[in-house]
């Protein structure tokens, strides 16, 4: 009997609500939303606004004078094990958080993963390019997008979900994502908005007595780095030295290098702290604000730098929201979302007022 899980790698759960053409494009990122966008401003990619500070500039640049000899990354994994409590050796560093995605689809050897939806489709993708029979889980909207571990197979030999989840941007709680955990299954915690959450509550990195848990940290979101591409992998020693063979030699760049132990820092981490804390302001105010319009509905219960939201005709909104200068993400893409759901990137409460303008100039009531 199939509850919300299919091993047909072509189907997704009748939970789910199917894009225009029956499939999703797992390629689609917020990106593209202003790629080209002119001076739109953007609401669809969920980088925090004004980064990387000034300070953190300073040290990228205080590294382009080593740039002749090849990256060492051993002081960089070290400061990354040391703001973890972990050993080195549990830690990966990796050119950004999608390689990592890329590195656990072709260096393990599992029978039939399992992504839990709707969540970041770079996982499945990676790991249908690396020939995969990919199973869905589809987590139901009218349960608030939280995790149910009863709806994961058995059999399942690797299960990936995100927490904070983007988009929904629940946070599940730490007992619940463990419980996922089982001898012989890889369990991998994308945690890349992890460091927007207050306190860092219900995160797994750190966490040794997990069989099998590997979480996944990106420095892309809250320190503005997507275009220097660092991230890093937290796991037992096996299983970072088996995705380490994986690697091209010398994967991450000296200047990533120098941002990750940048970022490591106390005063870096009191800093993240604080812009999550203005995160956690800046989303209940939007939150407010959206609840003036009796046509939208926000999806779960949103803890990450983003929102996501329903509303009737969202792709014609989000169409003429373009033309009012605001780029949102189209929600159609993700596995169990369709075109009525729409991404949020949190801003700050200017911008929220001018976005309220703008939905009510465009239709919404």
């Amino acid at each position: 009997m199939r509850t919300h899980t299919e091993r047909d790698p072509a189907a997704v759960s009748s939970a789910a609500d199917r894009s225009a053409n029956g499939t999703y494009d797992l390629r689609h990122h917020g990106d593209a939303e202003v790629r080209d966008g002119g001076a739109l401003t953007d609401l669809a990619v969920n980088v925090r606004t004004g980064t990387p500070p000034q300070w953190l500039r300073d040290e990228i640049a205080a590294a382009l004078g080593g740039l002749a000899a090849y990256p060492d990354g051993r002081a960089a994994r070290a400061d990354v094990a040391a703001r973890h409590g972990v050993d080195p050796e549990r830690v990966l560093l990796t050119a950004g958080a999608a390689e990592a995605f890329v590195l656990l689809a072709r260096a393990l050897d599992v029978r039939w993963p399992v992504v839990v939806h709707p969540q970041f489709t770079e996982p499945e993708a990676a790991l249908r390019d690396a020939g995969h029979e990919v199973g869905r889980v589809v987590l139901p909207a009218a349960g608030g997008f939280r995790l149910d571990p009863g709806l994961v197979p058995e059999e399942a030999d690797l299960v990936v979900l995100g927490n904070p989840t983007n988009p929904t941007s629940v946070l599940h709680p730490a007992r619940t994502v463990a419980a996922l955990a089982r001898p012989g299954r890889f369990l991998v915690v994308d945690e890349a908005f992890m460091d927007a959450v207050p306190g860092e509550r219900e995160s797994l990195a750190g966490r040794t007595d997990v069989p099998g848990l590997i979480v996944l940290r990106s420095l892309t979101k809250t320190w503005g780095l997507a275009g220097l591409r660092i991230g890093y992998v937290l796991a037992d020693p096996s299983t970072v030295a088996r995705l380490e063979q994986a690697q091209p030699l010398w994967p991450v760049s000296t200047p990533a290098l120098a941002a990750a132990s940048a970022c490591m820092r106390p005063a870096a981490l009191a800093e993240a702290e604080e812009a999550a804390r203005t995160y956690a302001a800046n989303r209940a105010y939007l939150l407010a604000a959206l609840r003036e319009f009796a046509e939208v509905s926000v999806a779960g219960e949103a803890a990450g730098p983003f929102v996501l939201l329903r509303l009737d005709g969202a792709m014609e909104v989000r169409a003429r929201l373009r033309e009012a200068g605001f780029a949102v993400r189209r929600g159609d893409t993700f596995p169990g979302l369709g075109p009525q759901w729409l991404r949020l990137a949190v801003r700050d409460r200017a911008t929220t007022d001018l976005l309220a303008e703008a939905l009510a100039k465009v239709g919404v009531r």
